[in-house]
């Protein structure tokens, strides 16, 4: 299948660095060149050199139009992704194994066995390593091939184990790339032809020979499909208008609705929703089948709420474990034991507060605040406050952490102490009477600079300002 022809290729290689609203402009017109193609090809690997390193590191990528760029996954979502897959798996076939294990001993004395968790944590490694491939355009063009990973050696055996999955909602196929790494059968369902073309023709690019391109309704698809081990979607959400939508009955398809078919057609199901939900109703809504939650952020951005949905392995529904992600900074913890995110009175603060931490996004979606309370050994600042102090520094904080310098109410004589003739400030608030633009004219503050200023509420319902410095 062609897509684009030589001269159109060629132009897009001679001119990729180049500004494409002025390329447009001055580009004259040649026989057999595509100009509008040639400039989304342009468009889209600028974005991607960005967004996606390693697509644009391999030859061949045909890219979308522009919206389909900025909506797509980003590199690190999306092999993000692929690591819930190849854990879930790996944990399930750990506990089998535990499980054949003890049957085999009987009453004999068994000797000890690696915990679950180290277990995984081996696997995830592997997976992890498998996916660093080089971002540079200098590197071999076979290590730019997404499937060149599934090797021979027993690490990727492990890995590939898992015979099939099924994307379906195919898009413009970036999650699906990463995630059909880890099968040996992968199908990607899309409507658009176009991008079934696009997908048809990206997948052999990468190297993905167990890519299966199916143009049809994902729905459709689902209902006749025999069962497979994994399936994942990515719902749709706008509405017929265009209008973006956040609810999931508003998304298309409607998860809620097909929750029964999708728990019997696979052991596993990833279902990616917008960051901007209640991730508590929403394992509410679902009743008992979501097994984990994962809340990604990268940047400090909230991207993405992820729900595994899978049968109950009890009786009783049990709550899910929820995984906090803000790039290389991870926790989890079970849900079940951190319901609330407050504790109520809260634990005293400090005599001595010399640091300030401030959680990352995915924590701040999670609301798991008495979790990092008793992980990290530091103390909310106030029940609403969402920041938190503690008299020494706190190693991997999930956050950014701030030296305390001084600390001061709301009157003149504090605020004078406080900006000691500073100029200029990084200004942020939490649960604050005053916005940052309000507190920055208040204080004749221009922004910037090496000083961090936090007006927020202590606990006792006092309105502090706690001068800081970054770590």
């Amino acid at each position: 299948m062609t897509i684009m022809n030589d001269e159109t290729r060629e132009f897009v290689a001679m001119h990729r660095n180049e500004d494409v609203r002025e390329l447009a402009l001055k580009s004259k017109r040649v026989e057999g060149l595509d100009l509008p193609l040639a400039l989304d090809q342009i468009a889209g690997w600028q974005i991607a050199r960005k967004k996606l390193p390693q697509w644009a590191s391999c030859e061949g990528i045909v890219y979308p139009p522009h919206i389909s760029m900025e909506q797509c996954s980003s590199q690190f979502t999306a092999q993000y992704k692929s690591e819930i897959a190849q854990t879930l798996f790996a944990t399930a076939a750990t506990v089998r194994a535990r499980m054949s294990d003890s049957a085999e001993s009987d009453n004999q004395t068994t000797k000890s066995e690696p915990r679950l968790s180290d277990s995984v944590e081996s696997v995830m490694q592997t997976a992890k390593s498998a996916f660093q491939l080089s971002d540079s355009p200098e590197s071999d063009t076979q290590e730019m091939k997404m499937g060149a990973w599934m090797s021979d050696s027993p690490e990727s055996d492990t890995l590939v184990a898992r015979s099939s999955m099924v994307d379906l909602t195919g898009g413009f196929g970036v999650d699906f790339s990463y995630l059909a790494r880890g099968f040996s059968q992968a199908t990607y369902v899309e409507r658009q032809r176009h991008l079934c073309d696009l997908a048809e023709h990206n997948m052999a690019a990468l190297g993905l020979d167990q890519a299966r391109i199916v143009c049809g309704d994902g729905v459709e698809y689902l209902r006749q499909m025999g069962p497979v081990d994994f399936i994942y979607l990515d719902p749709a959400r706008r509405d017929e208008h265009g209008s973006r939508t956040y609810a999931i009955e508003d998304c298309t398809p409607n998860v809620f609705e097909l929750r029964d078919l999708l728990l019997a057609k696979s052991q596993y199901t990833l279902v990616k929703l917008s960051p901007m939900l209640d991730w508590r109703k929403a394992v509410a809504d679902f009743d008992g089948t979501v097994r984990e939650v994962h809340i990604v952020a990268t940047g400090n951005e909230c991207k993405e709420l992820l729900l595994v949905l899978g049968q109950q392995m009890h009786e009783e529904p049990s709550a899910p474990r929820v995984f906090c992600v803000n790039d290389n900074q991870r926790i989890d913890y079970d849900s079940a034991a951190y319901t609330q995110g407050l504790r109520i009175g809260g634990k005293p603060l400090p005599e001595v507060k010399n640091y300030l931490y401030e959680p990352n996004a995915s924590i701040m979606k999670a609301g798991c605040f008495d979790l990092v309370e008793e992980r990290f050994g530091v103390t909310q600042v106030g029940p609403s406050s969402h920041l938190f102090v503690s008299a020494t520094p706190v190693a991997d904080f999930p956050g950014r952490g701030f030296a305390i310098e001084s600390i001061g109410g709301m009157n003149k004589k504090d605020i004078k102490r406080l900006l000691n003739g500073t100029k200029q400030a990084n200004i942020a608030v939490r649960n604050f009477p005053l916005t940052a633009p309000q507190l920055r004219k208040k204080l004749k503050l221009a922004d910037g600079g090496p000083v961090y200023l936090f007006g927020t509420t202590m606990q006792g319902c006092d309105h502090v300002l706690l001068r800081t410095s970054k770590i």
